[in-house]
């Protein structure tokens, strides 16, 4: 497998990162030790580079992990986490407790998480000044931003403490915002391209469109691979099959044929415990959940990304990934 710089920074990762909200109690909810054991099993295997986020809570997946790899002297892989947390107070809390629930002296990456316009950045300040504060204070070696938005992405080329960006992008556009409006792919691409001529180290998610896609695998992943600036493709992973797959492809071994059985996923609301709050709809950028006709949440599966961010919101956790 191939390793790469992250942009200006020393930071080496594998060209195929792990996200970890794949595994987490939003979508797969699989037990800690199952987790924990697949992280393990990636990293032995090669995979160097981590995706994690306060919001996902998967700290209790990734520190067991960390904890037998140093045991064994295998090289903690590269982290990067990410909070939601609008102010200064909230983003200082989301790294030291990042810090704790880990046992490391500094988290590799952390971002601000899903920012979504250059608006939202702003009114972030806060946690952008802490972020600051705290790569100086030596917490954290790269700071930067994930989004869905084109906007964003072309904000950060005239970001001077932007080291890091994380942008969804794939080959069908699937997800990518431009303001209010759905975004291109070339458009992304264009942002990205600025953003790594300034030197910021670029990796990117969702090249699945949150799994619609997956059956294009091959075909994802070459369009992903090949973005130019981008150094990694984050991919949610949550078995070993899923693991030895994406490394093979990493690896050139991949058969070019190869489709996935997909047949399985399928995020949906369970009519009976939603209540019609409409907490789902507000949290879904992507707009694909909307008022049924019996007034209760429904989701389009033609817009849903599976990404799991409704679930958390729902006060009667009536949405479920089957």
């Amino acid at each position: 497998m191939e390793y790469r710089t992250l942009g200006k920074t020393d930071i080496k990762v594998s060209q195929l990162g792990f996200g970890t909200l794949t595994m987490g109690f939003s979508q797969k909810n699989l037990s800690y030790q199952e987790g924990a054991a697949l992280i393990e099993y990636a990293v032995r295997r090669g995979v160097s580079f981590l995706d994690t986020a306060e919001y996902y809570d998967t700290y209790p997946y990734i520190r067991p992990a960390l904890d037998r790899l140093k045991a064994d002297g295998v090289a903690v892989p590269v982290i990067s986490s990410k909070s939601l947390a609008g102010d200064y107070d909230g983003m200082r809390k989301a790294v030291e407790e990042s810090l704790s629930a880990l046992d490391l002296p500094y988290i590799d990456i952390f971002l601000l998480h899903e920012v979504m316009g250059m608006d939202d950045f702003a009114a972030r300040s806060g946690a952008w000044e802490a972020l600051k504060d705290c790569k100086k204070e030596g917490l954290i070696k790269a700071m930067g931003v994930s989004t869905h938005h084109i906007d964003v992405a072309e904000g950060m080329a005239c970001e001077e403490a932007c080291d890091m960006l994380f942008p969804l992008i794939n080959v069908n556009s699937l997800g990518i915002r431009h303001y209010s409006e759905a975004g291109t792919k070339e458009d992304m691409e264009t942002a990205i391209k600025a953003c790594a001529d300034q030197g910021i180290g670029i990796f990117t998610m969702k090249a699945f469109g949150g799994g619609n896609l997956t059956k294009d695998y091959v075909k994802c992943l070459d369009y992903a691979s090949a973005i130019p600036g981008s150094s990694a493709v984050m991919i949610g992973l949550a078995s070993e099959e899923q693991i030895d797959k994406a490394i093979a492809y990493f690896d050139g071994a991949l058969a070019r044929d190869y489709e996935p059985d997909t047949s399985d996923k399928l995020m949906i609301v369970e009519k009976s415990d939603c209540i019609g709050c409409g907490r789902c709809i507000k949290r879904c950028n992507n707009k694909a959940i909307h008022w049924g006709a019996d007034g209760l949440a429904e989701i389009d599966q033609t817009k849903c990304l599976k990404c799991g961010y409704c679930g958390p919101v729902c006060p009667m956790r009536a949405i479920i990934l089957l």
